[in-house]
């Protein structure tokens, strides 16, 4: 029988390549995003939901759970950015980034959880980023909904632990996303300067941590943030 796993924010970008990771791999895959996909594959589904959307999250983990009894992974992806000079950032700005990068991760995590832990199984990603541990400036708001993401990472993890549940996260360095295009080339190139080793992600770095996490044989390790780039936190 075929894992099951939902992955948020795959209508492109890195979450499209972790769902098409995943379906090369033999899973079957729900993603959600809050426009429609414009690919397809015989073993995934897509579903329309924006993930601050609490009553959307609740709908889209039942529709899994009931269509496929179970639900093996849940890879936090889904995010947003925003960069502003602490002084000039807009309330607004703070409540869509905790919405989104925070709030959204909760949901997704909670109601997946529930699932889990009447399967005693399950393994849970979440993503951080190296904006956390470098500090950066101009970053202030992303940096503090994604420390929220590693407390939560860690803290659900020891909860969901006697359930057979793993709860790790990735802090990627920057990738060339959607994410990443409209930031000024010097200051990638600053940012990546600073790591150990000196280059831009590629979606392959982020894929070769997701399996390692989804292994059989990682069953041990929870509670973990990994940095990539040689970034230390």
């Amino acid at each position: 029988m075929s894992s099951v796993a939902f992955i948020t924010g795959t209508r492109k970008g890195l979450g499209r390549a972790l769902a098409e990771h995943l379906l090369q791999a033999g899973w079957k895959v729900n993603g959600c995003s809050r426009e429609p996909a414009d690919w397809s594959h015989p073993a995934y589904e897509h579903h329309l939901a924006d993930v601050s959307d609490e009553a959307a999250v609740v709908r889209t983990v039942r529709a899994i759970a009931r269509a496929h009894g179970r639900i093996d992974a849940l890879i936090n992806n889904a995010g947003i950015a925003s960069m502003n000079a602490l002084a000039l950032s807009p309330a607004s700005a703070a409540r869509r980034l905790t919405d989104v990068n925070f709030l959204g991760a909760f949901y997704c995590l909670r109601e997946t959880a529930k699932i889990m832990m009447r399967q005693k199984s399950g393994r849970i990603i979440n993503f951080s980023s190296v904006a956390v541990p470098l500090d950066l400036e101009g970053e202030a708001l992303y940096a503090a909904t994604k420390a929220a993401v590693e407390s939560l990472t860690r803290v659900s993890a020891r909860e969901l632990a006697p359930y057979g549940i793993t709860v790790n996260a990735i802090g990627p360095n920057p990738i060339l996303t959607d994410l990443t295009r409209t930031v000024p080339r010097a200051k990638l190139d600053a940012l990546v300067a600073r790591q150990a080793i000196p280059r831009l992600g590629e979606p392959r770095d982020v894929l070769n941590v997701v399996d390692f996490f989804l292994r059989p044989a990682s069953d041990f390790i929870t509670g973990q943030i990994i940095y990539l780039g040689g970034v230390h936190g």
